[in-house]
């Protein structure tokens, strides 16, 4: 099965269950989840293949494996697990109790994989690589979602190399939004812009002028570092015909050593700003810190730890699920 970005959110129904895709993964115009599926694989069977499974378990040998949560979190990557089943071995039955964005909680069963025994051992792995890592962004984001409300939570670029639009489905699924996807889909002028452009006026009218030229239109968002920066972009904005859509309010959250932070810089600039562009708060962002964030009334909160920091959520498959649950109260991993 071939999903490409652009067929990413038309995924077809026999390959996977609808009632599983709760989340469609971001559409993308280049990206290729079955190669990045099929490097995943190849890297795990080399040149020879399951040499343990090939030297143990008969070609001929059915099995049936579970599911099992081994921690309380989100679980995510339950349709791209039907997808690594599917290209490993289209015959396996998968049958799923939960869909992505379902709440598991330690030792809970929350699906089945029946029929051949090689061909289950072969896909294991690499499916709960993706379902660890994805759940482990979906369970972090779900918690962020939840203590910014009324603001929306963002990851950013800082995901695994080649698991871009993997790690964002994971953060859809936690409920959070997507910002951008790559380079090409939103100018976002940050510092390093504003430095060789010259100032934020400099860059923004630069993007101005570029956009118009090639007819483009996209989003702008623009990064700001201190009140004074963000003045000169209000001043600009308001004599000018602007493509600007977002104002990032970069750094302006200060951490004190006690674990707080004052907002109030934060605060003073969502004010001045006053719902003409959409806000965006960075930096100093996490769990502790969100909620605090999200009551100064900013549009939305990105934090890269989604991402870039990610605990994987322990899951496991196991053929002999009894002896399984029965390790696991042991190490009370179950």
């Amino acid at each position: 099965m071939a999903v490409s970005a652009s067929d990413a959110g038309r995924i077809p129904v026999a390959d996977v269950p609808v009632e599983s895709m709760a989340v469609k993964p971001p559409s993308h115009p280049t990206y290729d989840l079955k190669a990045v599926i099929a490097l995943a694989l190849s890297e795990d069977a080399g040149d020879l293949g399951d040499v343990t499974c090939l030297a143990t378990v008969p070609k001929d040998m059915k099995a049936e494996a579970h599911f099992i949560a081994k921690d309380d979190g989100i679980v995510a990557g339950i349709s791209l697990a039907q997808m690594i089943f599917n290209e490993v071995d289209p015959s396996l039955k998968v049958q799923w109790f939960a869909k992505d964005g379902d709440h598991v909680c330690k030792g809970m069963q929350f699906g089945k994989v029946y029929g051949c025994a090689h061909s289950i051992i072969v896909a294991e792995r690499v499916v709960l690589n993706f379902m660890q890592r994805m759940s482990g962004i979906a369970t972090l984001t779900k918690a962020m979602a939840d203590a910014a409300h009324p603001a929306c939570i963002l990851e950013t670029r800082k995901t695994a190399p080649g698991l871009r639009l993997v790690d964002k489905w994971a953060v859809l699924i936690g409920g959070g939004k997507n910002h951008r996807l790559g380079l090409f889909d939103m100018v976002m002028i940050k510092d390093n812009h504003i430095s060789i452009a010259g100032g934020v006026m400099n860059a923004l009218k630069s993007v101005d002028q570029f956009l118009r030229q090639k007819n483009l239109e996209m989003p702008v968002e623009v990064e700001t570092r201190t009140l004074e920066e963000l003045e000169e972009l209000l001043q600009y904005a308001t004599k000018n015909k602007t493509s600007l859509t977002r104002i990032m309010l970069d750094n302006m959250i200060v951490p004190h050593p006690n674990g707080d932070v004052d907002v109030s810089m934060l605060k003073d600039a969502v004010q001045l700003i006053n719902g003409k562009f959409e806000t965006e708060a960075s930096g100093n962002v996490t769990i502790d810190t969100v909620k605090k964030i999200g009551e100064t009334g900013v549009t939305y909160i990105s934090s890269g730890a989604l991402t870039h920091s990610v605990k994987a959520l322990d899951i496991s498959l196991k053929i002999d699920t009894e002896l399984a649950l029965q390790v696991g109260r042991r190490t009370n991993r179950a």
